[in-house]
Order: structure tokens, then sequence, then C-alpha cells
């Protein structure tokens, strides 16, 4: 499954024209470790969440919320964009089966329709930014204003110190 992925977003981002490179590393999904291995500032690493928002007694929405490696997800904020009811991060399953990877190496892209793309503006703020990329031993360096126009997410602040 992560493979397919890995493969999906190489080819997405050779067609698209993006800059970027691809960095190979020992196997780590923790933010901090993989950003020393890396070697960049924390706050250049995109830390991806699955959150599922409530929204009245019946309906369910996934949000695949990408926030810098030095904060957190406001997951307040994010129930707020939906208007929703209740929210809290997806079941480990539910957000592998949305992600097409395992937890630690989410991509910041959707490749599902039942999951929309939240950015916080804090991380585009960078000209490239890292992220593992479906693998826990590669991760991929892209420009933000590549990525701004491939993956057109909506840019609202998710996250919190």
């Amino acid at each position: 499954m992560s493979q397919e992925t890995y493969e999906k977003l190489v080819a997405l981002l050779d067609e698209r024209g993006a800059a970027y490179r691809v960095i190979e590393h020992a196997p780590e999904g923790a933010t901090e470790a993989v950003s020393a291995l890396r070697g960049h500032e924390l706050a250049q690493a995109a830390k991806c969440i699955i959150a599922m928002v409530k929204i009245g007694k019946k309906e369910k929405r996934f949000a695949l919320v990408v926030v810098p490696g030095d904060k957190r997800i406001d997951l307040a904020a994010v129930k707020a964009l939906y208007g929703g009811t209740y929210v809290s991060f997806a079941s480990p399953e539910i957000a592998e089966e949305l992600a097409g990877s395992e937890s630690g190496t989410i991509l910041p892209f959707s490749f599902d329709e039942r999951l929309e793309l939240f950015v916080d503006p804090d991380l585009l703020t960078h000209p490239e930014f890292y992220f593992n990329a479906a693998r826990l031993d590669r991760s991929i360096a892209l420009s933000s204003a590549d990525y701004r126009s491939i993956a057109e997410p909506r840019v609202e602040r998710v996250s919190t110190d």
C-alpha cells in the first residue's frame, strides 16, 4: 500500500514539474527524530494528521491536517471549520486506509475524495518543507509554492503552540 502511494506521489510531482528532492534515511516516523536525520529545523517538517469531525448526529467528515513539526494540531479549529459537533483523531485503521500509508508516513496530499486537505499557513512560510514520503526510510523536500499549486490545500490556521 505505502509503496504504491509513494509511486503515485512521485509520478504526480514529476508530471507537474515540481521542484523536489528525495532523501533516503534510517527508518523513522517521529517528526523530531526524522527532522534531525534530514538535517532541518522542526518548523520545516510537515506533520500530517487525519481528524474525524462529526456534523450533527449522522454525518462524519475526514480532514487531512498538515501543521509545522514544532506545533500541534488545533482540533477545535478544525471542528469550527466544519461547524462540527465533535472532533477527534481518526482511528489508525481509518487514517491509514484514507491516506494509503501507515501512521508516521502520511503524505500532505489527499488521494482520496473523502479526505479534505488543510494546511497551516506557518508551514508555507518556508521556501521548501519536508515530509516522510509514504515510507519510513524515504522523505521528500518539496517547494512550498509547487505544493500549493499541485495539492491545492485549504490554507487555514489549524495549529497551536
